[in-house]
């Protein structure tokens, strides 16, 4: 047992004790912050950057062309004079200056088709803003034509956005939640382990393959058994991992705990000015987000998100461990680790797919079973689940997982003393029995 606690304390301090690790632990909550930002920023940039294109169009309606309003994308420039029997011969000898033209065919009540011309692809901006203008025009048009007196007014004042609250009923009482707020915590949840399970496994793959090349192996495993080897390396860094996310959650409690604060405390009592009634407005908004965000029970949440995490990695890290004992070099490792990772991949999207219907008949399944359950499990989590279905996914996790480690550890006890000729499925499966 000593050994056992000294080969997990070298896996530990190894990675632990790194720049890297600590610029890692403090750098990925900024990383995943410009990662959502980066999107946001380049749509900004590319619509503000663009030039303002020249759209020539022809209405043989004489209808619906003004519809069509300029603004800094797009410049529609209507033709008077032109049908759509002679645009096309009109735009191919048009100046480079005109861009594409949008044809408005006579028929287009009943067909409901517009045609753009373009000498390159059309870009789906174009497309959208034309599809948009006409057809409210053209449904203007059509209750117009009914004839009945102030139909568009009644049309205009029967239409009601619906805004949907959440009532959570708990013994505490009623109490506001969020769908969506529970949506991206389980998508939050289901990302970090899919990667972290990922990464850590890689982690210790790649760790077995370069002792196994150095031989450093060979003198570890003559003053301990194989089996302590492996769960030394496994435990050790899932202990990494498990530093990691509890430094994350002290950062967003922190995080929290601020943001809480300032805007709690801003909300004035005599609101005067437009401006400080928009203000207050905005501060209602923003304090009613925050008690939706607020509304989820973290505790048990991140409770059986670390009982999954603990889970889910000790199946997979010793499936990576005894798979890259059978290699002796990184490049030979994807034969046997392709399986492995595309059952996690199968696993993340069923997570995605489960996200829209947490208590459906796919969601349960896969939440159940043991190599899909560490990731789909983390969507239904905030939703809530029922106890004998939590119990029965880790029962089956947890045992799964000590099966797994357990046949694992027979591939590694052979593995990382065969050398040269290059190991099959065929011979992982004699080396496990």
């Amino acid at each position: 047992m000593n050994k056992l606690g000294l080969i997990i304390a070298r896996e530990y301090m190894s990675i632990v004790g790194r720049k890297s690790f600590i610029f890692m632990t403090l750098g990925m909550p900024l990383l995943f912050i410009v990662i959502m930002a980066i999107p946001v920023g380049f749509g900004y940039l590319n619509d503000k950057g663009s030039t303002t294109q020249l759209i020539s169009v022809v209405d043989e309606t004489g209808r619906y062309a003004p519809a069509l309003h300029s603004d800094e994308m797009y410049t529609f420039i209507i033709e008077e004079d032109l049908t759509a029997s002679n645009a096309h011969d009109f735009y191919n000898k048009a100046p480079n200056g005109i861009d594409a033209m949008v044809i408005i065919p006579s028929n287009v009540d009943s067909t409901g088709t517009v045609d753009i011309l373009s000498k390159g692809t059309i870009t789906p901006a174009l497309v959208s803003t034309v599809r948009n203008f006409i057809a409210d025009t053209i449904e203007n048009a059509h209750l117009a034509s009914l004839g009945i007196p102030n139909l568009q007014q009644m049309v205009d004042k029967a239409h009601v956005d619906i805004d949907v609250r959440s009532i959570k009923l708990s013994d505490e009482g009623a109490q506001e939640s969020s769908t969506d707020a529970a949506m991206g915590l389980g998508f939050m949840l289901s990302f970090i382990t899919y990667m972290f399970v990922l990464m850590y496994g890689a982690m210790i793959m790649n760790s077995v393959i370069e002792e196994k090349t150095n031989r450093i192996v060979e003198v570890v495993v003559s003053s301990c058994r194989p089996f302590q080897l492996m769960l030394g390396k496994i435990i050790g860094v899932g202990l990494v991992g498990l530093t990691q996310m509890a430094i994350w959650v002290v950062l967003l409690v922190i995080i929290g705990t601020v943001a809480g604060g300032m805007l709690g405390g801003a909300a004035p009592t005599d609101v005067v000015s437009p401006e400080a009634m928009a203000a207050a407005q905005e501060t209602g908004f923003m304090e009613s987000i925050t008690r939706q965000i607020l509304s989820i029970n973290y505790v048990p949440i991140l409770v059986n998100f670390v009982l999954y995490f603990i889970g889910g990695y000790l199946l997979y890290s010793s499936l990576f461990a005894g798979l890259g004992s059978a290699v002796d070099q990184a490049s030979e490792a994807s034969q046997f680790t392709t399986p492995v990772i595309f059952i996690m991949l199968i696993a993340f999207y069923a997570g995605i797919a489960c996200a829209q219907n947490p208590t459906g008949p796919m969601a349960v399944w896969c939440s159940i079973i043991p190599f899909t359950s560490p990731v789909v499990m983390m969507v239904r989590l905030p939703f809530g689940v029922p106890t004998w279905q939590l119990i029965l996914s880790l029962v089956l996790l947890i045992g799964t997982a000590l099966a797994i480690t357990w046949l694992a550890a027979r591939i590694y006890r052979r593995g990382i003393l065969h050398y040269g000729q290059k190991a099959s499925f065929k011979d992982l499966f004699k080396w496990m029995k």
